[in-house]
């Protein structure tokens, strides 16, 4: 009997298959070193592109720093591209040149003194007061012509525009879009990959297989399998069982009972409740960034049962002279939240009314139908003023984070026991209020105590919120 060696085939085949293994993953390596070397001189020749423009403008004047002393004294009104309170200063240094043959000096007057140089008489500086309503413009004595030099060369400077997503798209823009693009094509790539080596895996070992059972029949050997003794199901062993049987029905009775109750003690409870507004509002930039106070925008939490619904004229305000939010909110919103901030500013014009362009009201208005988040039943009485004035509670206590929440939701559940038990936790802020004077010597010699809760003064009687 003559034994056959197959150890050629298989070293054939798994050398095959390492090698192919090897330049499948060395493809998509060696591409992304391609495109990292592209992109690198891209971004090098994009560089030295942008120095030389900035070298060919600007020859008078550091623009950077007439960009930071422009966002310090003149943002407020003016922008590059647009009119605000005043006219776009955009190369303004040659519209004036052209609009009235005037040069730097009278632009110098006219930022050091604006009121000076039209109580003279001159006849640009009257001409712009009344063509912008007559608006006085603050006056900047403290400038240095140097620093206005610096500002007018900034404002030589093109503006940037904000490109369309479709176009950074159809362009292949470097941003966070473009690299997710090419690393996808790369793990599509990988992928790919992995997949047909586990099917050359699968391949060799089936041939493996097939090659040790020729062995083992050349060799006389034969191959059987055991023959098992048929054994009962295990759901037929589990129904003949009587005690097993009772416990289970007993143990799906009580987690039925407790799920279901937790089910319905969840009934009309909104905790994590987080709608979308016809107007996306970020709290983490008003409250959180920019600091402003609640109470600024919520201003009936003060001497009202309820926090109000602030009006739009609050939201104007500020957005009338802020139309558009920095380059790096502007991107994080995008990439983070999914939010054009801008268009959000545009969505509130249009309720309000107003005309970016003429600056100035149309009176075509029309109502914004916000969603409401927190809302007690009606049996309920909850007081803002009382809690927050008297009481010394802050919004965060109820409200949670919200100068960490770019979107607004119920923080609180809200429940009756979680009032209940604010009650009994929390001490009444007595010192220096007024309001608790005769009360807290009452108290203090009832109970023998200094410091006490809402609950002992009756806080949790059923007529303080239900009557």
């Amino acid at each position: 009997m003559q034994k056959l060696s197959h150890c050629p085939r298989i070293s054939r085949v798994l050398g095959t298959g390492l090698l192919l293994s090897f330049l499948l993953f060395s493809f998509p390596i060696f591409a992304q070193e391609e495109a990292a070397r592209d992109s690198t001189a891209t971004t090098d020749s994009a560089k030295a592109d942008s120095g030389s423009e900035n070298a060919a403008v600007n020859t008078d004047g550091d623009p950077a720093a007439g960009k930071q002393i422009f966002n310090q004294n003149c943002a407020a009104c003016h922008a590059l591209d647009r009119k605000m309170t005043g006219p776009a200063l955009g190369n303004v240094e040659q519209k004036i040149q052209d609009d009235a043959g005037l040069g730097r000096d009278w632009i110098y007057k006219w930022i050091k003194n604006s009121a000076g140089l039209i109580s003279s008489g001159d006849e640009y500086a009257n001409k712009i007061y009344n063509e912008f309503n007559q608006t006085a413009m603050t006056a900047f004595p403290t400038l240095s012509n140097g620093d206005i030099d610096n500002i007018l060369a900034y404002t030589k400077a093109p503006p940037k525009k904000a490109s369309d997503p479709g176009d950074d798209q159809a362009a292949g823009g470097g941003g966070g879009e473009g690299t997710s693009a090419s690393s996808g094509i790369s793990n599509e790539i990988i992928l790919g990959a992995l997949a047909l080596v586990f099917g050359l895996l699968v391949v060799m070992l089936f041939l493996v297989n097939k090659t040790l059972q020729r062995i083992a029949a050349a060799n006389g050997i034969a191959v059987e399998r055991d023959k098992s003794e048929k054994r009962l199901p295990i759901w037929k062993a589990f129904a003949q069982n009587q005690f097993l049987v009772f416990v289970s029905v007993v143990l799906l009775l009580l987690g039925g009972a407790y799920f279901a109750y937790g089910w319905m003690m969840q009934i009309g409870v909104d905790q994590g409740y987080e709608p979308i507004q016809p107007i996306h509002y970020s709290h983490r930039i008003h409250a959180g960034e920019n600091k402003i106070e609640c109470k600024y925008c919520h201003s009936s939490a003060r001497v009202s049962k309820t926090s109000g619904i602030p009006s739009l004229n609050v939201c104007m305000n500020c957005h009338k002279s802020i139309y558009e939010v920095a380059e790096e909110t502007l991107e994080k919103g995008k990439q983070e939240y999914g939010v054009d901030y801008n268009k959000e500013i545009k969505k509130l014009y249009a309720a309000v009314g107003w005309d970016e362009e003429n600056q100035k009201y149309t009176g075509e208005s029309q109502p914004v139908e916000w969603i409401r988040i927190h809302n007690l039943p009606d049996f309920a009485y909850f007081n803002h003023s009382q809690h927050h004035i008297v009481g010394g509670i802050q919004c965060q206590e109820c409200h949670g984070p919200v100068e960490e929440m770019e979107i607004m939701y119920q923080y609180s559940p809200l429940t009756m026991g979680w009032c209940i038990n604010c009650h009994r936790e929390t001490n009444v802020k007595v010192e220096g209020n007024a309001y608790y004077e005769k009360i807290h010597e009452q108290l203090a010699k009832k109970y023998g105590v200094e410091t006490f809760t809402v609950a002992q003064m009756g806080g949790i009687e059923c007529g303080k919120c239900h009557y």
